[in-house]
């Protein structure tokens, strides 16, 4: 699961604790959300929401110019934006944007900080991970037109709902917007920037947001040591809604009153691999066949079993997303999902055919190097920790060693950006819209990847191949639906399990836990009007946008 991390000294805990138990003091209904984002680790201040470093941002202070619902399949929610439409060949969309917002500083939001982000993200790599080429023209103060070289219908949410409008009058001072860490945001968002400290910030209510102020007042992000702090701080009722793992959520409401909680199925767990030797990568993991004995040699029934209380699901090498994309799933695949039980005789064959050579320890090597690699993972996550606990076992079995090294958040997205890893846990997310495209066009793109060294956004494990690449560009340019697209998707998901640069655990299934006692207005499975984990964004500040104190 994609999350963020940070850590709580005990006298803020205690403070918290007292603070947000309950409903708060006399039975009054209390206007501050205490979230717990699943971080450890001190804060480190950037509200730069196109910095794989951000902390918060999107969604809460800067907004895209629409809102795209990947828990439900309905029609985009107005932003800043309040229509678009594509012309007869999708190379052109006009946007019509809203013409009554101010930015948190008193200017007025125009039409040229949508042609300025636009053109910013186009000119700086770094910043452009949905590979955006669009050419941006102002018509007037509420009216834009985007002009691409080639049919781009794919390009529509991503544009529209994954890219976070920036004020001009800022933002143009900045040499590098990339890396720059915007200790003081300005935005049109629904929030703003409270009080800031290594172990919790809050956000503030925009009393001047275009959609009325928040019934919320405050969002307060704490940090913890870990998933069983934040079971802890959930069962002494100091947090109000995490997402995460907590034993026996089968039995919330008995074991934590007051609590309800909901699991969906959304990022698909898996192991990263600094794939790409001609980009710098370097350890047995850029070895293909290492990466496939690697697939074949998990348990996956029992990873499920010991680190996700079976709450996981099935997962493709083709990275379909299932059941949701059931019908775009290949049947050209070998394996249509990801054996749930080892094959440790086809891992054999695979290493041996590679060259490899098993020594009296049991370990296989090559050329004198034996197969051992280092998996980095974030300290304080249970899950993902027990995950590498059982997978080291069960690896040991066919002769590969790997080793869990845990990393404070910073240092384990820092080396996972710049690709200074062998392997890591984490998970590919999905896109704006429900169709495997963007996490195609996210993950496995040569345009959102780097050489080692530099910062890779979201391309992570270096993967460059020109059969995908080119895959993705025709399918950019077909419109959802179209059954045209299918053998495209055929020729990525092939490539995908063939060469495994993101070796597939299990699809997660999210469990998010909130306080129903406190606030109402939560996402239900009968109301899904935004993804419900508090580390989406931007669908946390929809959330928040809903959210009322409890008796209001």
């Amino acid at each position: 699961m994609l999350r963020q991390i940070c850590a709580l000294g005990l006298a803020v805990v205690v403070a918290a604790t007292a603070a947000c138990s309950g409903s708060g003091g006399g039975g009054k209904a209390r206007d501050t959300l205490v979230v717990y984002t699943g971080q450890a680790g001190d804060f480190q201040l950037n509200f730069n929401p196109y910095a794989p470093t951000q902390i918060e941002g999107p969604g809460t202070i800067y907004e895209s110019l629409f809102f795209f619902n990947i828990a439900k399949d309905t029609p985009p929610k107005p932003m800043l934006g309040t229509e678009f439409k594509w012309n007869a060949d999708g190379t052109e969309l006009s946007i019509t944007l809203r013409d009554n917002v101010s930015w948190s500083d008193g200017q007025k939001f125009t039409a040229k900080d949508v042609k300025f982000t636009l053109d910013m993200v186009a000119k700086t790599p770094a910043m452009n991970r949905t590979g955006f080429k669009g050419e941006t023209t102002v018509v007037d103060d509420t009216h834009v037109v985007i002009k691409f070289p080639e049919p781009s219908y794919m390009d529509g949410p991503q544009v529209l709902g994954q890219l976070w409008i920036m004020p001009e009058h800022i933002w143009k001072n900045y040499g590098n917007p990339a890396t720059e860490v915007n200790q003081n945001p300005v935005g049109t968002g629904p929030f703003q920037l409270g009080d800031f400290k290594a172990q919790s910030f809050t956000l503030k209510a925009n009393p001047t947001y275009w959609g009325g102020e928040p019934a919320v007042k405050q969002v307060r992000y704490l940090s913890l040591s870990g998933n069983q702090a934040g079971v802890d701080a959930l069962r002494a009722g100091s947090i109000d809604w995490q997402t995460g793992p907590i034993p026996d959520i089968k039995d919330i409401e008995k074991n934590y009153p007051g609590y309800k909680a909901i699991t969906l199925p959304l990022n698909q767990v898996a192991l990263f691999t600094c794939s790409n030797a001609q980009l710098g990568c370097q350890g047995a993991q850029t070895d293909p066949a290492v990466r496939q004995a690697i697939y074949y040699g998990m348990n996956r029934t029992q990873i499920n079993s010991l680190a996700f209380q079976n709450v996981n699901s099935e997962m493709s090498p083709g990275f379909t997303l299932q059941p949701r994309d059931a019908q775009l799933l290949s049947n050209k695949l070998t394996d249509r999902m990801a054996p749930m039980n080892p094959d440790t005789a086809k891992s054999d064959q695979i290493l041996t055919s590679a060259g490899y050579v098993k020594g009296a320890d049991g370990i296989y090597a090559k050329d004198g190097k034996p197969l051992a690699l280092t998996v980095k993972v974030v300290a304080g996550w249970t899950d993902y920790i027990t995950a590498l606990e059982t997978l080291s076992q069960q690896l040991l079995k066919i002769g590969i060693k790997i080793t869990p090294q845990q990393l404070s958040w910073n240092e384990w997205a820092d080396a996972r950006g710049r690709g200074q890893f062998e392997l890591l846990i984490d998970s590919v997310e999905q896109g704006p819209a429900p169709d495997p495209y963007y996490t195609y066009s996210y993950f496995f793109s040569t345009a959102t990847t780097a050489p080692v060294g530099q910062a890779a956004n979201p391309n992570f494990a270096r993967f460059s191949n020109p059969i995908v690449d080119n895959a993705l560009a025709e399918l950019k340019k077909t419109d959802r639906g179209n059954p045209a697209r299918q053998p495209h998707y055929d020729a990525i998901q092939v490539e995908l399990e063939k060469y495994l640069p993101y070796i597939p655990v299990l699809t997660g299934g999210i469990p998010s836990e909130y306080n129903a006692k406190a606030f109402t207005g939560w996402p239900s499975k009968d109301d899904l009007y935004a993804f419900p984990a508090v580390w989406k964004r931007p669908d946390a500040s929809q959330v928040y946008m809903k959210l009322k104190p409890a008796g209001n």
